[in-house]
């Protein structure tokens, strides 16, 4: 860990306006660690970074900034920064053309190191997708893999869920500062993840967010992990993105599939078709992972039943839904009510109380336009 003067003169280089990470990386390779470049004189620094980015490094960082950021590492013990020459820092990130010089930090800074998977997925995500995200993270954070996500709603936010609880536990990169949470209806799970898993971020503190901001951060989570799955997407989503980044970095990429009428399938199938390895279990990450016998010998059962219900649901309730004759009407792609109404012969009434005890159970989901989804396997 870096001392105090070290601790300061890095967030002076890092907080200065107009000199941004590549400037900084710059001027790092010729003069050194952060005390050098602040003791450089203008010439010298001028011929680096340019005349701007020499007169913003005489002149500092903008009023406040440095305070800000020293007061947010003090408020807690968990909080600190990792740079460029820390024993620590990723070594998968110096992979990257431009990895970050400076990182903020809230949480278990290990996790940094182990062996990761990324989880990403759609923020308008279905409630299936939700819970395989959740399941899958739950199963392979318990083999050993850190789960990695973005924080986001949807899939992101169900990832991070399902692999709080394991040692191996998840980690949350953001795409605003350390001390801003986007979006705000995920507060109550940043503050898991600080305190059981990881937050990190290479944005200055008070960074909103802003929509430039997170290709850079799909950039970091493609880059931290062994490979990345794909749970839900849309054809034009940040989730493919950052699937097609970790394949131009040699990571493994996977994808659920799901209904050809479901829209945030298809960024899923478009994958697949471009090479992405399908997948249907935890066991097949593991394998595509290639992960060592000891790891497969110690991981544990899927957080599901056999027949596919979550583990919180009774497996006699799932046994009981096998033989219900308006589970098999429904399918596994969306249906109307109409075409439900012709496929069992039941009266209208009747099919809206059994729609309904189904949606109770949470065999079902109703969608849009008034039409229905099986949630469970039968």
């Amino acid at each position: 860990m870096m001392d105090a003067t070290e601790q300061l003169a890095w967030l002076r280089l890092s907080l200065t306006e107009g000199v941004g990470p590549r400037t900084v990386r710059d001027l790092l390779s010729v003069f050194g660690l952060p005390g050098a470049v602040l003791e450089a004189g203008h010439a010298g620094l001028s011929r680096v970074a340019g005349e701007a980015a020499a007169r913003a490094l005489r002149a500092g960082p903008r009023e406040g900034a440095l305070e800000r950021a020293l007061a947010w590492l003090h408020a807690d013990a968990s909080r600190s920064l990792i740079t460029l020459p820390d024993a620590d820092y990723p070594p998968l990130l110096l992979e990257l053309s431009d990895p970050p010089p400076l990182l903020y930090l809230q949480g278990r800074r290990e996790l940094l190191r182990r062996p990761a998977l990324a989880i990403v997925g759609s923020r308008s995500a279905t409630r299936q997708g939700e819970a395989n995200a959740e399941a899958f993270a739950s199963h392979l954070a318990g083999c050993g893999l850190t789960i990695v996500s973005g924080l986001a709603r949807g899939i992101d936010a169900a990832a991070h869920r399902g692999a709080l609880d394991s040692e191996a536990g998840t980690v949350a990169v953001l795409g605003t500062g350390a001390d801003t949470v986007y979006p705000a209806s995920n507060a109550a799970l940043a503050e898991r993840i600080g305190r059981s898993g990881l937050l990190v971020s290479e944005y200055p503190l008070g960074t909103a967010a802003a929509q430039h901001n997170f290709p850079r951060r799909n950039r970091l989570i493609a880059a931290a992990v062994r490979g990345v799955l794909v749970v839900e997407a849309a054809l034009h989503s940040g989730s493919l993105i950052t699937a097609r980044l970790a394949a131009d970095l040699g990571r493994e990429v996977m994808a659920i599939p799901g209904s050809i009428h479901s829209p945030v399938a298809r960024g899923c199938h478009r994958l697949i078709r471009d090479g992405a390895r399908l997948v249907e279990s935890a066991q097949d990450v593991l394998e595509e992972l290639r992960l060592d016998a000891a790891q497969l010998a110690t991981a544990r059962p899927p957080d599901l039943a056999p027949d596919g219900a979550s583990a919180g649901r009774p497996v006699e309730a799932a046994q009981a839904a096998q033989g219900d004759g308006l589970l098999q009407a429904i399918g596994y792609d969306p249906v109307d009510l109409d075409t439900l109404a012709r496929r069992t012969g039941l009266a209208p009434g009747a099919l809206a109380a059994r729609l309904l005890e189904l949606e109770l159970t949470q065999d079902i989901e109703r969608l849009a336009g008034n039409s229905y989804q099986r949630l469970r396997r039968a």
